[in-house]
């Protein structure tokens, strides 16, 4: 039986329809009922009622190592999906218990029930730092520990040392770093956000890049990876490089909506996160904007995605129509 973590997640309601169109035998890990009614909603967008009835549900998390004992019986490949995304620093004891601690967990219990191969999904966070001679960022571009990195970014990163512990143990592994993953269903977390600030009305825009990807090419990439003879390896899952004003201006075309006309340029934005910081203090709340991600949104970064297009002979589709197939679902 195929065991997932972050099963009520955009990327794992993906992997889940996935595995059970391959006819696989799958067990999903949950922390409260409200967060199944999501993956549901998904599978039956997609026409899938049937198949989102073939789910194992089992309840636990990944921080509480006592749930998890039931939770691998049986278990012989895992993908560990189950991640917090968050670039508040005010989150980082919280990064540190989910994203390190909890993949730790996994492979212990990876390690102790003979399970015979894991997949885990990181990110372009943790992938490493170009020097001044380079321009494109791959797999095996070095982490410099010394340069800034987001929270998320560093426990990402230490998540994946903790699989690489696990080998070292005898785990059969492979890690997946996707970029920013896009796809229907979540609209109110993570990246689909975008989708929803566009269409109230987004106003600004900033020269900064990344890479993208669909949630349903890394689901079907990570199957692929499960099969195949890959172990001990890491794959950067980039279907394409696009700088945010891009993806806006795609995202506003396929919702019909005034593309965003405002440039933000840096001193803007590094004004913007110390007031956001001064304002988090005197009221409370959570950050809005933090400095790495004022840094981010200016960052020209591209990514390398020959690795993954060699190993299996994956030929990415095309971003702004598949925007246009998800943006109708909005």
């Amino acid at each position: 039986m195929i065991l997932v973590t972050g099963a009520t997640g955009l990327v794992g309601s993906h992997l889940l329809l996935q595995l059970l169109e391959n006819g696989e035998e799958v067990r999903a890990l949950y922390r409260n009922q409200e967060n199944i009614q999501k993956t549901k909603a998904f599978f039956n967008w997609k026409n899938q009622s049937d198949l989102f009835e073939k789910i194992n549900w089992i309840q636990g998390c990944i921080t509480n190592v006592p749930s998890l004992e039931e939770v691998f019986k049986d278990i012989d490949s895992v993908y560990h999906c189950a991640a917090l995304i968050s670039f508040d620093p005010n989150d980082e004891e919280k990064l540190r218990k989910v994203n390190i601690e909890g993949t730790a967990n996994i492979v212990n219990f990876s390690l102790a029930n003979n399970v015979k191969k894991l997949c885990y999904v990181s990110s372009i966070a943790a992938l490493g730092d170009l020097q001044e001679h380079e321009n494109t960022i791959t797999e095996e571009t070095e982490w410099n520990p010394e340069k800034p990195h987001s929270d998320y970014a560093i426990t990402k990163y230490g998540a994946e040392m903790e699989v690489w512990r696990g080998q070292e143990e005898g785990l059969n592994a492979i890690v997946v770093n996707p970029g920013v993953i896009l796809g229907p269903g979540f609209w109110q977390n993570g990246s689909s956000e975008i989708f929803r600030k566009i269409k109230k009305g987004l106003p600004y825009y900033t020269k900064g890049s990344s890479g993208f990807i669909s949630a349903e090419e890394v689901a079907a990439i990570m199957y692929f990876l499960m099969k195949s003879d890959s172990r001990k390896e890491r794959f950067t899952l980039v279907a394409q490089n696009l700088s945010y004003q891009e993806l806006s201006n795609s995202i506003a075309n396929s919702l019909q909506v005034k593309k965003p006309n405002i440039l933000i340029k840096p001193w803007m934005t590094s004004i913007a996160w110390r007031l956001d910081w001064i304002f988090s203090l005197l009221f409370f709340r959570k950050r809005k904007l933090s400095r790495a991600m004022a840094k981010a949104m200016h960052t020209k970064i591209v990514f390398d995605n020959s690795k993954i297009k060699k190993t299996c002979n994956f030929e990415f589709a095309g971003l702004p129509k598949y925007i246009e197939k998800i943006s109708i679902t909005y």
